[in-house]
């Protein structure tokens, strides 16, 4: 015994220091007696008082015997247990309170019952150490930790098994006579039902109790009948009250079985009535998860925020969970949160910028055109091949509408025309610019005297750079489109929040291949235009040239890195961007000094000036 308690000591020291405040206990009445014994004993060692919630099963049961009486029960102040289901069958408080120790005849355990309840004696007694029972005593007076006045989950259950045999029995007897009946010559008699037989009876016994309550049995036998979650409360005068605070059905919907009622539950003094919480870590809350700390117990974890694009918005989840792909996480990764839809609109302010630059630009074009066709026939217009002339400010026009294109919700044929029809209109301009270019150094070398240039002066060279330069660009377009064509999609992975519509363009070779292709067009006209800049060209064309593909040469290098470090709409607007800008930078460098002369400097516009000049 003394080994026994000396054990115990042990466990109610762990017990102390531990930072667990709920124990889950299973066990018998017997080993309950153990535990007041032991709780008694540290009492009177003047030990610190064990301040923890109980949580005990069915089979668990607060009932002391007499000797306990005065025994303290605040430990298990704020207990929780799972008890069999009772209720209350009518007449039942009536009869506790008309029980006498005289009522039944030769009933001993009422008089046993009566005698260690009362601490008095039914005997009449010589001497005067024990008093003598009267029979008036109350039962209301006893302790609740003696003796309840409602009935117990486990006599309500014996209560439904007395009243379920009872059917079992009368069925048979209704059997019996109904056989009885059926055999006229009585030579029949009934068997002798056996213990073992009553069990197909009570399979099939349906009823009503006194409380009001359907009691049958399942396919296995069992009665169906769920248990109540009790919450204790232990007052120091030794009474008790039970109360229900939830209910454990398993014949309920999945994920209902268990209901708990939380504001009505008493917990112990220790918790001043906060939710006690029984782990060794605090709790994990929404954005974190659980991690498993090495070698501690399983219910002792450490908190890891969520990776990126996962949430958790409960307390202590296990893992972290990934968003749909329409949705993103929230700043705090609690909650899953819609996608905003994003692309180059015409309503928001950097598309509507974008459209009023690419209409005042070809506006623009267009009057500088209209300029050229009304003075076709000066001097300044004819220099330089008029045609030539023409066709780049048609290019313009084409290469300003293109930047149309990219701005508003993609589709299908946008997404075929965006990239190629660019690329071909560009390579347009530019071969036209070449074209220019190359005119003015053979006009040059054919005015030297014995010069084999001059067959080749005329429109014929200027037509076969422009026609043979834009179809191989042409040929790139048309192999693009239909080797590996581009296609609406969606991106939902390069910006957080944001789903971006855009146009693939499913070869990332072919894209570069078209940019490469016009490079090396303007890189080619700009070293010719810089070699032919000291030429006396007729208003210093190839100057003019030579600038305009510095500006066009230095838009599109800083294009590349722009365009790779950006994503969704800022990526097409800085295309969009880039090609205005180099446009206009064709279009202002090459026509703007001579829209000048035209328009404000006429006299300059002049056959004499031109041979000038030329000297």
């Amino acid at each position: 015994m003394v080994d026994i308690l000396l054990q115990h000591l042990k466990t109610y020291e762990v017990a102390i220091q531990t930072k667990a405040n709920v124990f889950i206990v299973y066990g018998e009445p017997p080993s309950f007696q153990i535990v007041r014994i032991f709780l008694f004993l540290i009492s009177c060692m003047s030990w610190p008082p064990l301040g923890k919630v109980w949580v005990v099963t069915s089979h668990w049961d607060f009932t002391s015997v007499s000797f306990q009486r005065t025994w303290d029960m605040q430990t298990f102040h704020g207990s929780i247990s799972f008890t069999a289901h009772s209720n209350q069958p009518s007449g039942f408080q009536r009869f506790i309170e008309e029980i006498t120790p005289f009522g039944v005849k030769g009933d001993g355990f009422i008089q046993d019952f009566w005698e260690q309840a009362f601490s008095c004696s039914l005997k009449k007694q010589e001497e005067d150490e024990t008093e003598t029972c009267t029979g008036k005593e109350k039962l209301e007076s006893i302790p609740g930790i003696l003796f309840e006045m409602k009935m117990t989950g486990h006599s309500y259950s014996v209560y439904n098994a007395v009243y379920a045999v009872a059917h079992a029995l009368h069925d048979i007897y209704r059997l019996k006579l109904k056989h009885r009946r059926l055999l006229r010559d009585k030579r029949f008699l009934f068997q002798n039902v056996q213990p073992w037989q009553v069990h197909h009876f009570l399979s099939n016994i349906i009823f009503n109790n006194s409380g009001g309550e359907t009691i049958h049995f399942d396919d296995n036998g069992e009665l169906v009948s769920g248990f109540d979650v009790t919450n204790w409360m232990m007052f120091p005068n030794g009474s008790v009250i039970r109360v229900k605070v939830g209910i454990l059905d398993p014949q309920a919907l999945p994920g209902k079985e268990l209901t708990i009622n939380n504001d009505q539950i008493v917990w112990h003094q220790s918790f001043n009535q906060v939710l006690p919480v029984s782990v060794c870590n605090d709790n994990c809350y929404p954005g974190y998860s659980r991690k498993k700390k090495e070698g501690e117990k399983f219910c002792c974890y450490d908190c890891a925020l969520c990776p990126k694009g996962m949430v958790s918005c409960q307390k202590d989840m296990d893992a972290c969970v990934k968003c749909p792909e329409d949705q993103y996480p929230n700043r705090d990764q609690t909650q899953c949160i819609p996608r905003a839809i994003s692309y180059l609109s015409y309503k928001e302010c950097l598309g509507t910028t974008l459209v009023i630059m690419a209409i005042s630009f070809f506006f623009v074009t267009t009057l500088v055109l209209g300029i050229f066709l009304k003075h076709k026939d000066t001097p300044i217009v004819k220099a330089n091949n008029r045609t030539l002339t023409y066709i780049l400010l048609i290019s313009l026009l084409l290469c300003f509408l293109s930047s149309l294109l990219f701005i508003g919700l993609p589709g299908k044929a946008t997404c075929l025309l965006r990239q190629t029809g660019f690329g071909t209109i560009f390579s347009l301009a530019l071969s036209s610019v070449l074209a220019k270019t190359v005119t003015v150094v053979l006009v040059f070398m054919a005015t030297k005297p014995g010069a084999r240039m001059r067959k080749w002066v005329g429109k014929k060279p200027a037509s076969y750079i422009v026609v043979s330069c834009t179809l191989i660009q042409a040929g790139v377009c048309i192999l693009w489109l239909s080797a590996f064509p581009p296609f609406p999609d969606t991106d939902m992975h390069s910006l957080d929040g944001e789903i971006i519509l855009q146009c693939n363009e499913n070869s990332t070779t072919m894209f570069y291949c078209v940019l490469g292709y016009m490079g090396s067009l303007a890189t080619l006209s700009f070293i010719v235009a810089f070699l032919a800049r000291k030429l006396p060209d007729s208003f210093n064309e190839a100057k003019f040239i030579t600038f305009s593909m510095l500006v066009f040469c230095s838009v599109w290098l800083s294009f590349v890195p722009s365009y790779m470090s950006t994503k969704g709409k800022y990526m097409v607007a800085v295309e969009v961007f880039s090609i205005l800008s180099s446009s206009a930078g064709l279009l202002g460098c090459i026509f703007f000094p001579k829209c000048y002369i035209i328009v404000l400097r006429p006299e300059l516009n002049s056959r004499e000036q031109l041979i000038r000049k030329t000297k």
